[in-house]
């Protein structure tokens, strides 16, 4: 593999010149502090870059980038991913161009902030689905980045208990894990591309079913798959790059209403993108996040009426009301809540409750 020389810090001098390309290793690590400690003893060197989530070795010889993420090896395994740094984004244009005139499909980032650096960068599956990342680092940044979230690394839990002296109990299910509930009540149940695997439409409702039933009153399910708008058949997936390990697209719409039949309630499709990430022959997948929450079961606390002022005809909300414009409606104060949530409540007036303290408007009280 040929590149031109490298510039600024991913230039290493040597009796030969200057590296083009570093050799990228990440390992999953089950105690960072541990392993860097144990890692500076063995390379002989201190850590380049060391943070509470993450550290990296920047090697002379052998050229090599070695990094560790705070991830349990006993569950996502102890490769991270493997790949190549390169000195400049000719570089690494150029090698691209190379694996796609070759057949090899692959999928380019520009400018993302991830492991506490800006870069560019693309990615390859190869056969066994390991990730290859092939980038250019542009600059070093001082938070992690949204390109590699914390959460993502060592999951919601432990990324809380880092930040947060409050520890909310977090689950998180990954594609290709044997799908096994929780073993406590949660906070949150987080599924990322389980769905993105072959399951029937049983299997589908059952899953969401099992993961309210271990969520606490007032608990938050939280998705993140590729969806399409109408059905695409799983012998049809051929996807490129990161997102081959997509097999199976669940249609939207028949995701949104297994959540309602398994009685989630706020619904909220909280990414989703006006540009589709594939098209398969006019049939659009996009990435996907929608969230929704179970009842609080708190007691209604009160009731008043609202009403809606527009800018529809008339809206209706999860729980069965209806609001049509410039009319009052009865609801409970949890119902008020949760349009609060929705942050919808500013296209509404609140009529006070008849405990409530009478307000002038004018010389005459409204009640």
């Amino acid at each position: 593999m040929t590149t031109a020389m490298a510039t600024n810090s991913d230039s290493a001098t040597t009796g030969n010149g200057t590296i083009p390309v570093r050799f990228h290793l990440s390992l999953n690590v089950s105690d960072l502090p541990q392993a860097v400690e144990f890692f500076e003893r063995v390379l002989g060197q201190p850590a380049a870059k060391k943070q509470s989530d993450y550290a990296k070795f920047e090697l002379d010889s052998p050229p090599l980038v070695f990094s560790l993420q705070p991830r349990s090896p006993a569950v996502h395994g102890s490769l991270n991913h493997v790949g190549f740094r390169f000195a400049d984004s000719t570089s690494l244009v150029d090698v691209q161009r190379r694996l796609e005139q070759a057949g090899v499909r692959t999928v380019r980032e520009e400018g993302v902030e991830c492991c506490y650096a800006k870069q560019t960068k693309f990615w390859v599956n190869d056969l066994d689905q390991r990730l290859w990342e092939f980038y250019v680092l542009e600059g070093d940044i001082d938070h992690r980045g949204a390109g590699q979230p914390l959460e993502n690394m060592i999951g919601a839990e432990a990324a809380a208990r880092m930040t947060s002296a409050r520890e909310p109990v977090v689950y998180e299910h990954f594609m290709g894990q044997p799908f096994a509930p929780p073993l406590e009540a949660c906070d949150e149940i987080r599924l990322r591309g389980t769905f993105n695997l072959p399951v029937t439409p049983s299997e589908l409702r059952e899953r969401l079913s099992e993961a309210r039933r271990h969520l606490r009153p007032g608990g938050k399910i939280h998705l993140h798959q590729m969806t399409s708008d109408v059905a695409v058949a799983d012998e049809a997936l051929s996807l490129p790059g990161r997102a081959s390990v997509v097999k199976h697209v669940p249609v939207r719409a028949e995701l949104l209403e297994a959540l309602r039949d398994a009685e989630f309630e706020q619904i909220v499709i909280s990414k989703f993108a006006s540009k589709p990430c594939f098209d398969l022959g006019g049939v659009e997948l996009r990435e996907t996040i929608i969230e929704a929450r179970i009842a609080a079961e708190a007691p209604c606390n009160g009731r008043f009426d609202v009403v809606y002022r527009g800018p529809f005809a008339v809206i209706h909300d999860d729980e069965g009301h209806s609001y049509p414009r410039g009319e009052r409606v009865e609801i409970c104060r949890n119902t008020w809540n949760a349009l609060e949530a929705a942050g919808v409540t500013d296209q509404f007036t609140r009529i006070a409750e008849k405990t409530e303290q009478l307000v002038s408007c004018g010389t005459s009280p409204v009640c």
